[in-house]
């Protein structure tokens, strides 16, 4: 491909196109990614499929052994890059898709225990594996991300823009096992109403996985939603509040 070629240049988003809200979106909403490791040793390129989930800040999570090669690839040279895509009907590469760099660091104490929740919350089938001792949880900790999303919608974020501030919002997290297990059991006819009327998906049995200032993560089966908050919220009160709040704009709408 030459310079001059359209589908290769960079460009800037078009009026309607919000790249750091679409990325934040694709890191909350994926299951799986693509990891890419360098080889220990010779530096070669290594990829591998991986399962992800998304901490509060919105950094990839990982749960890998230390027998596969990608775990030892990153306990020689922890520098990785992370393929998440928005899997497109017909043409997959219509679809969105971001390409993030950082470095894979694991995770101890109260950290590992809250990569540890929010992970189960969206893959639930790897109870079975969190407690062999060769298991860890990994943060990939963001250096930037390339977004491409379609003729005109490509563009390099800083962490800044796609990262959710968690500094204020310690009341939150420490709120969010409860809130999410009250939403489960409680609230079902709510979690409906999001997804049909405010997001506009389909009927179905969906449940909430996660909260964060940002918003609230959604599932069904194999599908995911993203539920935005239209302001910030930093605490389990706050956080009541807005799911409420949602909950009138949803039933107004029905």
């Amino acid at each position: 491909m030459t310079a001059q070629d359209p589908l290769q240049e960079p460009m800037q988003p078009t009026a309607n196109f919000d790249p750091s809200r679409l990325a934040r979106s694709l890191l909350r909403r994926s299951r799986q990614g693509a990891l890419a490791t360098l080889m220990a040793g010779s530096g070669d390129p290594y990829c591998s499929l991986v399962n992800v989930a998304s901490h509060a800040d919105a950094s990839p999570v990982l749960l890998i052994s230390r027998l596969a090669l990608h775990t030892k690839n990153i306990l020689a040279d922890n520098r990785v890059s992370l393929m998440l895509d928005e899997r497109a009907a017909g043409d997959p590469l219509e679809g969105a898709r971001i390409m993030l760099s950082g470095r894979a660091e694991e995770a101890s104490g109260e950290t590992a225990d809250i990569l540890r929740r929010r992970y189960l919350g969206v893959h639930p089938s790897a109870e079975a594996f969190v407690e062999f001792k060769d298991f860890s949880f990994f943060r990939i900790v963001p250096s930037g991300l390339h977004l491409v999303a379609g003729f005109g919608r490509i563009i390099d974020l800083k962490p800044a823009q796609f990262m959710t501030e968690i500094g204020d919002a310690a009341g939150l997290i420490e709120a969010e096992p409860g809130a999410v297990e009250h939403m489960n059991e409680d609230h079902r006819d709510a979690m409906s109403l999001y997804a049909t009327k405010l997001l506009g998906a389909e009927a179905a049995d969906w449940s909430c996985t996660g909260c964060d200032p940002d918003g609230m993560d959604m599932q069904a089966g194999s599908a995911t939603l993203r539920l935005d908050f239209p302001e910030r919220v930093t605490s389990g009160m706050e956080l009541r509040k807005m799911l409420v709040r949602l909950a009138g704009e949803a039933r107004a709408k029905a």
